[in-house]
C-alpha cells in the first residue's frame, strides 16, 4: 500500500472525532462568554456571536473548498474571488467601527495598502497572477489590514468621544478640526500595530505561524519556509501600518464617524 504524503499523515484526520471536538470547543467558547458576560453591555451577545461565527466558518470553508479548485483556473473568477475577500473585509471592518453609512470608508484602509503590495509582487514575478498562490497571500494581507483597521477605528472613535473636551480645547488654541482630532486619536489608535509587532518579534520562539508550518508539511525546506514566513510578516507590518495611518486620518477628517448619542 503506498504511503500517504507527509502532509496528509501529519494533519488532523477529517472524521467524526474531529467534528465532535470542534463542536465541544465551540460550546466551551460560547459558554465561557455567556457565563462571564464577556460583552460590552454584560449580556450574552458575545456568546451568540461566537456560536454564529463558528457555524459560519464551517459553512464558508466548506463552500470555498468546493469552488476554489475551479476558481484558480479561471482568471475572471479568480479576480472576482479576490474582490469578494476585500469587499467582505471592508464591510466587516466598517460595521465593527460604526453602525452608520460611513462604514463604507473602511474599504480604503484595506484596499490602499493591499493592492499595491499584491500588484508589486505580481509585477516582479514573485507571485503568479494565476494559480492558487494568489488567494492565500492576498487573504493574509487583507486579514491583517482588516484587524488593524478595526482596532484603530474603534480606539480612535472611543477616545474622541471620551475626550471631547480636549478636542474643543485644541480648537480653542487655533488647531484645525482635523488636527485637533488627530492629536487625540493618533496615540491610542497606534496600539492597533501591537498584535502584528508582537507576532513578528516572537515568531519562532512562541509560535510557528501558518505559512511556515504549511510549507513544511508541503515538503519545502525549513530555510525556504522561513524565508516565505519572514516575507509574510514584514508585508503584514507594512500593510497594517498603512491601514492604521489611513484609518486615523479618515476618523480625524470625519469620514469615519458614529451617530451622535440620542
Amino acid at each position: 500500500m503506498p504511503e500517504r504524503p507527509v502532509a496528509a499523515a501529519t494533519l488532523l484526520p477529517v472524521d467524526g472525532a474531529l467534528g465532535a471536538i470542534l463542536v465541544a470547543l465551540l460550546l466551551v467558547a460560547a459558554a465561557t462568554a455567556a457565563v462571564f458576560r464577556l460583552a460590552p453591555d454584560s449580556s450574552w451577545r458575545r456568546a451568540r456571536e461566537i456560536a454564529v461565527a463558528g457555524v459560519r466558518a464551517a459553512l464558508q470553508l466548506g463552500a470555498v473548498s468546493l469552488v476554489i479548485g475551479w476558481v484558480v483556473h479561471h482568471g475572471v473568477a479568480l479576480l472576482g474571488f479576490v474582490l469578494l475577500m476585500a469587499g467582505v473585509a471592508a464591510r466587516t471592518a466598517g460595521r465593527r467601527i460604526t453602525p452608520d453609512r460611513s462604514w463604507r470608508w473602511a474599504a480604503l484602509p484595506i484596499v490602499a495598502p493591499v493592492a499595491p503590495v499584491v500588484g508589486a509582487l505580481i509585477a516582479v514575478g514573485l507571485l503568479p497572477a494565476r494559480g492558487i498562490a494568489l488567494i492565500p497571500v492576498t487573504g493574509i494581507l487583507v486579514g491583517g489590514a482588516l484587524t488593524a483597521t478595526v482596532l484603530a477605528g474603534r480606539r480612535a472613535l472611543d477616545e474622541l468621544a471620551a475626550r471631547h473636551g480636549e478636542v474643543e480645547a485644541c480648537l480653542a488654541l487655533g488647531l484645525l478640526p482635523h488636527e485637533a482630532r488627530l492629536e487625540i486619536a493618533r496615540p491610542v489608535a497606534s496600539d492597533a500595530l501591537l498584535p502584528g509587532l508582537d507576532q513578528t518579534r516572537t515568531v519562532g520562539l512562541v509560535t510557528l505561524p501558518g505559512a511556515f508550518v504549511g510549507m513544511l508539511l508541503g515538503g519545502s525546506s525549513p530555510v525556504m519556509a522561513g524565508a516565505v514566513q519572514l516575507f509574510v510578516l514584514v508585508a503584514l507590518l507594512a500593510v497594517q501600518a498603512v491601514a492604521v495611518a489611513v484609518t486615523v486620518d479618515l476618523v480625524a477628517r470625519g469620514r469615519l464617524h458614529r451617530p451622535p448619542p440620542a
